[in-house]
């Protein structure tokens, strides 16, 4: 069973933050016990707290002033090195929240984009609600597939079978074929070409033009 996610929180309960305090306390004297075995590594630990009149330390007042002693013996320089206070902490974390953010934005945003695209190709008409800002990341989706399908096209190209112009004989044509359905979306396979070409061309929405020539 696995243990239940715990909210990095301030305890606003007094009885519950005392309580929390000193069992945290101790298991954070006991891991640092195992840290120092397993490890051999000198450590040592120094708590304030309103709970206790005096600072709590460990593993003994002499043992801290053994390991602070050897942390003063090392150059400044490299003291600094891998310390992080709290201020420096709590800065790391924002920014890292940050970027995860900004992540989730873009995530949506192509998402909706996507979705807004295949509903004006399924010709349910939401485009000319979109804003600036929103046209603007449509017209960037779009460059980017029909880049994508630019790529793919010229990967399936198919070259001349041999110097005679096979290349240009019925069989050749027909290899084409499957190729072109290849690179055609779901959704255009389930809705059926017939609904979306029309005679005349020229008579479309712009966009809807695009998406057509996307696909």
């Amino acid at each position: 069973m696995t243990k239940k996610k715990v909210k990095l929180a301030y305890i606003t309960n007094d009885s519950l933050r005392k309580a929390t305090y000193k069992k945290r306390k101790k298991d954070l004297m006991k891991k640092m016990s195992e840290l120092i075995t397993l490890c051999g590594i000198d450590a040592c630990a120094i708590m304030y707290s309103q709970y206790e009149s005096q600072p709590k330390v460990w593993p003994s007042p002499i043992g801290v002033q053994q390991v602070l002693f050897k942390l003063k013996m090392i150059p400044e320089m490299e003291q600094r090195k891998n310390m992080v206070n709290q201020e420096n902490f709590l800065s790391q974390r924002t920014i890292k929240e940050v970027k995860q953010l900004n992540k989730h934005c873009k995530d949506n945003r192509v998402k909706k984009m996507t979705q807004f695209m295949f509903n004006n190709i399924c010709g349910k008409w939401v485009v000319h609600g979109l804003n600036f800002w929103d046209l603007n990341n449509l017209s960037l989706l779009l460059d980017e597939k029909i880049s994508n399908i630019d790529k793919r096209m010229d990967a399936f190209a198919i070259t001349p079978l041999n110097a005679q112009g096979a290349s240009s004989s019925p069989s050749s044509f027909m290899v084409a074929l499957p190729l072109m359905t290849m690179v055609m979306p779901k959704m255009m396979l389930r809705i059926g070409t017939e609904d979306i070409v029309q005679s005349d061309v020229n008579n479309l929405d712009p966009i809807k033009r695009i998406c057509e020539q996307l696909y």
